[in-house]
């Protein structure tokens, strides 16, 4: 088995460090390829595709993942000509979680090297960048509202220090701004029966934000999307959800509207962000949907 690894040789924290110590024995028994830039992994992915790799594995966080994810989208039948691998380096690591992947480097490597495949769905979004039609994919949480707002937010230098408190201080900011309303609204379902609120929030898989289970009924071969609409979002709102959210790590129901679908819209009254596994990634409306099981991964 032909495995390749990218990985982002900046990267800071206990876990980049730790794996810069193994890159020797690792680099042994695979191909490493260094990103230099923003897209990098993107573009290392695709090429990596294109030189017969049985195996493309992501050294880093969610964002990563979803970098290397979408360079195997850009080779035609890339999907099903090499199969994806994490090795869990980020802040918050949230697909390796869904999937069980050991955060400890040796225990992860292992799971790659004993190469066990399942298929996953490949949920994918449509929008306009610049007069352009885009096509990306993701693979465990997207949002729009006042998620992608604090993402925007984030000083990442100040994410290099302090970790995930990054994103609950600019959380935090972004409460205090005026908030775009954002409509998901289901392709199945009869005019005018939708859902507004603050926050709107995709999942593929049951977590968020960590080991936060947000989406309880939500499975990552059942070919449909969990949306979940948090029609307001304010501190009083916050306070409501803390005793459940900090306790059970889950959100309390009666302040939340749910449905499932395989395939919907969001929209906003303003030019809203929105966010793949925890990346900016354009502006709204985007469409979504859903490929059963068209991704196979290593678990």
């Amino acid at each position: 088995m032909r495995i390749c690894v990218i990985f982002n040789p900046a990267a800071r924290g206990n876990k980049a460090r730790h794996f810069r110590r193994q890159l020797d024995a690792i680099g042994s028994q695979c191909a490493l390829k260094a990103t230099a830039a923003p897209g990098d992994a993107r573009r290392l992915a695709a090429e990596a595709v294109g030189e017969g790799y049985d195996l493309i594995a992501a050294a880093g966080g969610d964002g990563t993942l979803n970098e290397v994810l979408n360079g195997l989208g850009d080779v035609p039948d890339g999907f099903a000509r090499v199969r994806l691998g994490v090795l869990p380096l980020g802040t918050v690591n949230v697909f390796a979680r869904e999937l069980k992947i050991p955060l400890r480097l040796e225990r992860a490597w292992e799971v790659l090297r004993r190469g066990r495949e399942t298929k996953i769905d490949l949920p994918r979004v449509e929008f306009s960048n610049n007069g352009r039609t885009e096509l990306r994919y993701f693979i465990q949480l997207a949002g729009a509202g006042l998620d992608a707002r604090a993402i925007e937010l984030v000083d990442w230098q100040h994410k290099k220090k302090v970790g995930p408190l990054a994103y609950v201080i600019a959380g935090l900011k972004a409460l205090r701004e005026p908030k775009p309303q954002i409509t998901a609204r289901e392709d199945t379902r009869p005019a005018g029966q939708n859902f507004t609120g603050d926050l709107v929030l995709i999942g593929n898989g049951k977590f968020y934000g960590g080991p936060f289970e947000i989406f309880p009924q939500a499975g990552l071969s059942d070919g449909m999307l969990d949306i979940c609409v948090l029609p307001r979002i304010d501190f009083p709102a916050l306070l409501r959800c803390a005793p459940d959210f900090l306790a059970r790590r889950k959100l309390p129901e009666k302040l939340v509207r749910r449905f499932r679908a395989a395939s919907f819209e969001l929209s906003g009254d303003t030019a809203a962000s929105f966010e793949l596994d925890g990346e900016l990634a354009g502006k709204l409306p985007v469409k979504f949907s859903v490929q059963r099981e068209r991704l196979r991964v290593i678990r």
